[in-house]
């Protein structure tokens, strides 16, 4: 059986970014070290768990099939050392240590989410503590959180996934939009013409959402699919699509007429947003930082 040591674990967190990176070249300024130095270190690591994880060179760089697994392995490693030193902290008198928090993209606008605000109090607090923030989609996100990388996350997730909690947060506003370039950007149709002409448009929706996005305008199928709200408002404001967008998103757009609004009377919709946390223990940072938000839920 295979020793570890600290010298090991470093290896393994090289070993985590040139993956990350994409290859030896690519991680280089992520480590801080040359592609020599780098080599050297991955050559040692092999030796030591005896597999080779790579294969470099001319040909790019791959992970072998022994590589997959052991990257698999090792985060899960690092993801138990983090949680092990969180919860180490509990002997400490003050909190401290790192707080991986997770959120979906384009939110910083909505004057609803809680973040800025419960950011600003947790750290006016004092707290020793190194915050990491990783946006990505709600899958990402709750895979994230359920393999230890985030401690919580905060976003719209559809479906609950086992081993998680869900806690409601609050409602992001929703709205139909077309770029000046779609043919009813300059209607004045009625709701019941307009959404007839809607469904006949080139629909966008988001990935995560996509039956929902389809039962609302009653239509069966989507003309483009996105997995984050940039990737919508491009094909939007192009003039080639329809789709929704978060209201506070697309306000920069409207003001400038990039964009207008459809029905904005009869397509009112919302996107409910949950935190999630791993069920279990919540080491102390992590507590800490739910109490700050509970409490500017509640306008403290």
């Amino acid at each position: 059986m295979i020793q570890l040591h600290d010298v090991d674990l470093k290896l393994l967190r090289v070993f985590t970014t040139i993956v990350r990176c994409g290859g030896f070249s690519a991680a280089q300024a992520a480590l801080n070290a040359g592609q020599s130095t780098i080599s050297e270190q991955m050559t040692h690591l092999e030796t030591r768990l005896g597999v080779k994880l790579c294969q470099r060179g001319r040909g790019g760089f791959r992970l072998t099939e022994q590589g997959v697994a052991i990257h698999e392995a090792t985060l899960r490693l690092l993801g138990a050392v983090e949680s092990f030193c969180l919860d180490a902290d509990v002997l400490k008198q003050h909190i401290s240590g790192k707080l991986n928090l997770g959120i979906i993209d384009s939110t910083l606008t909505d004057p609803a989410s809680p973040l800025p605000r419960t950011t600003q109090r947790f750290v006016s607090r004092g707290h020793d503590a190194h915050l990491h923030i990783y946006i990505g989609s709600p899958a990402e996100l709750e895979e994230r959180v359920l393999d230890g990388r985030l401690h919580l996350a905060i976003g719209h997730f559809p479906l609950q996934v086992a081993g998680l909690s869900y806690l409601p947060l609050y409602e992001e506003a929703l709205g139909l939009y077309c770029g000046r370039r779609h043919p009813l950007f300059a209607s004045r149709l009625g709701n019941g013409r307009l959404l007839d002409e809607v469904r006949a448009s080139r629909i966008v929706v988001r990935g995560y959402m996509q039956e929902y996005d389809l039962e609302q305008l009653g239509v069966s199928r989507a003309a483009a699919t996105v997995e984050n709200i940039e990737a919508a408002a491009i094909l939007i404001i192009s003039g080639a699509y329809v789709g929704f967008l978060p209201v506070h998103f697309a306000e920069q757009w409207e003001k400038t007429g990039q964009m207008r609004r459809l029905g904005a009377n009869s397509l009112n919709l919302t996107s409910p947003f949950d935190v999630i946390t791993r069920r279990g223990v919540s080491p102390p940072i992590l507590q800490a930082f739910l109490e700050d938000l509970a409490a500017c839920m509640h306008g403290a």
